[in-house]
């Protein structure tokens, strides 16, 4: 059986040309470009929590970096580097090696060096930690939105939550439907190039990625920045026509997954923000505005203009 050392040198141990000194040492050594500031995250994922204990290994490497770097992307930063921590239950060479292919086909996607980590015997689980690179004083953030601001969504949310919901087996999805539904799962994409554009053009105010739900998430920015909002449901994107609309509904408002991004900006953007979308073939919609309310508020309204009860904003570790 391979020893600790022996794994991360047969299978994580790989070119870092962005990188002074990558892994092999106590530390790796990093230096972002003059004018620069560094941006860092870190997440955990869980089996039984945030993957299903049979996922495919090669789609877990990937969606462990997708969705740390997807938390660069809302700030508008450009990813660098990654650390990768993991505790595994046993030592199967073919599982690892699966995982470790998919880790580094989405670094290779996206530019980033694997410059260092750890692992350890325990129960299935990972933390990684990205580094990205932003021009100083010029990231996105939470607190930014500000009144009258337009609020935008990527992308197609809760296509993650119903591929989920479908392989629990509490909806039955068609077969045209399944194939996206689960790449949104199992194989997200970070709207990196999003996030830096909006930044670089100074389209947005204030940005997200939709990790824990639509509303959730939407949420953090409100209280962030002390606003209020209204949503419109006949302006967030149309729901799959052969899925359960109560479910695909509140998969869209509430079932997280999905690593889109939602943001704030000025109407006056609007003609700026549509030319972005058509330039990165990416479907931006403006679903609702901020407004003046309690900070914190968020009232959704359904195609009739009535406001519709919110029961569920989104998923919560804890609640």
């Amino acid at each position: 059986m391979p020893s600790e050392f022996e794994l991360i040198r047969n299978h994580f141990v790989r070119p870092t040309p962005q990188t002074i000194l990558g892994p092999g040492d106590d530390c790796a050594l990093i230096a972002p470009a003059p004018g620069m500031q560094l941006a860092i995250t870190t997440d955990m994922l869980i089996t039984g929590t945030h993957f299903l204990p049979d996922t495919d290994p090669c789609q877990l490497g990937w969606k462990t970096l997708a969705v740390n770097l997807s938390d660069l992307a809302a700030m508008g930063a450009r990813p660098r580097w990654v650390l990768l921590a993991g505790s595994l239950p046993e030592v199967s060479e073919p599982w690892i090696a699966a995982f470790a292919d998919g880790l580094f086909a989405c670094a290779r996607h996206y530019g980033v060096d694997v410059i260092g980590g750890d692992t350890t015997r325990g129960s299935l689980a990972f933390c990684l930690t990205a580094i990205g690179e932003i021009p100083a004083g010029t990231a996105l953030r939470r607190d930014q939105a500000l009144l009258d601001d337009d609020l935008w969504v990527s992308g197609q949310p809760g296509l993650a939550a119903l591929g989920l919901a479908h392989l629990q087996g509490r909806t039955m999805l068609a077969e045209p439907l399944i194939k996206p539904c689960l790449a949104a799962l199992q194989r997200p994409l970070a709207r990196v190039e999003l996030g830096f554009e909006l930044r670089r053009r100074g389209l947005a105010h204030a940005a997200i990625d939709v990790s824990d739900g639509l509303l959730a998430d939407l949420g953090h920015i409100l209280e962030r920045s002390a606003v209020a909002a209204e949503l419109f449901l006949a302006q967030l994107p149309p729901l799959p026509a052969t899925a359960d609309p109560v479910l695909a509904r509140q998969c869209q408002l509430a079932g997280g997954d999905d690593y889109e991004l939602v943001f704030s900006a000025a109407p006056a953007k609007r003609a700026e923000i549509t030319a972005l979308a058509d330039q990165l073939a990416l479907p931006l919609w403006r679903c609702g505005r901020v407004v003046g309310a309690a900070p914190g508020q968020l009232t959704l309204f359904d195609d009739q203009g009535r406001v519709v009860p919110i029961n569920d904003k989104g998923y919560d570790h804890f609640g």
